[in-house]
């Protein structure tokens, strides 16, 4: 009995010390956690240096500098897209969705001087499917796909994920595709007029007299059977000549 209650009061000592011990530890850092430390990026040399101080800011108030090459949301500039739909076609995850409606006038250039021919009638990008890759920003030819330094856009509903970047309206919409409707027939009827016209224009070839064939008497035809087929030579054995002895 004596031995348990020994170890007992034992193990509240080596408590107590330790306890003593992390306070001392502790009121070391409070003291030096009075000093703000300077909110620098990751990429800094001097990152690790300095590990006193408050680690912490007031998000969203505050904010750490975010690297420049980072991958976050997208976002697409439709002021330059041409709707060439290669981001939508290397995505790996399909989380883009484009509807093209070709113009039938010419619709400007974009800020590098592409020109643009194509109407956006759509531009979803789902960012719940979205796996970050970049590869979408790199096959852009505009540059007008890129990631942002917003990396906070967590929602209740995951359909608020899905950002829409076209700008058309559904009644303009309806008016570029019946423009585009009436372009196309005329332009089929313009075809057949031409085809048509080159029809009628077109005279009857004139007929080619073709020479007689001269035979060459030199020139002996093959004998021939009566069913018409090419007689064979027949194989004749070549003479022996026997060589006179001399004497």
């Amino acid at each position: 009995m004596k031995k348990k209650q020994g170890k007992y009061w034992k193990n509240i000592r080596i408590a107590s010390s330790t306890l003593f011990q992390g306070l001392i530890q502790t009121s070391k850092h409070f003291r030096k956690a009075f000093k703000q430390r300077n909110a620098i990026g990751v990429e800094e040399e001097n990152y690790f240096h300095r590990s006193d101080g408050l680690q912490t800011v007031l998000y969203p108030h505050e904010l750490l500098p975010i690297p420049d090459n980072g991958r976050y949301r997208l976002h697409n500039e439709m002021d330059d897209c041409i709707v060439c739909d290669k981001c939508a076609k290397i995505c790996p995850v399909d989380c883009i969705d484009i509807e093209p409606i070709r113009a039938v006038e010419d619709l400007g250039k974009t800020s590098d001087g592409t020109p643009k021919r194509i109407h956006g009638a759509k531009f979803d990008i789902d960012m719940s499917k979205c796996c970050f890759c970049g590869l979408c920003t790199t096959v852009c030819p505009t540059e007008c796909l890129t990631m942002t330094n917003e990396f906070n856009f967590s929602e209740f509903d995951v359909t608020k994920h899905n950002y829409e970047f076209a700008t058309l309206t559904p009644h303009e919409i309806t008016e570029k595709l019946e423009a585009l409707e009436s372009f196309n027939k005329e332009k089929e009827k313009n075809e057949l007029k031409n085809k048509e016209s080159k029809v009628e224009g077109t005279q009857p070839r004139p007929k080619i007299k073709m020479k007689p064939v001269i035979k060459d008497s030199a020139i002996e035809e093959p004998d021939k059977n009566v069913s018409g087929n090419i007689k064979k030579p027949k194989f004749r054995p070549r003479p022996i000549i026997k060589k006179k002895k001399e004497d």
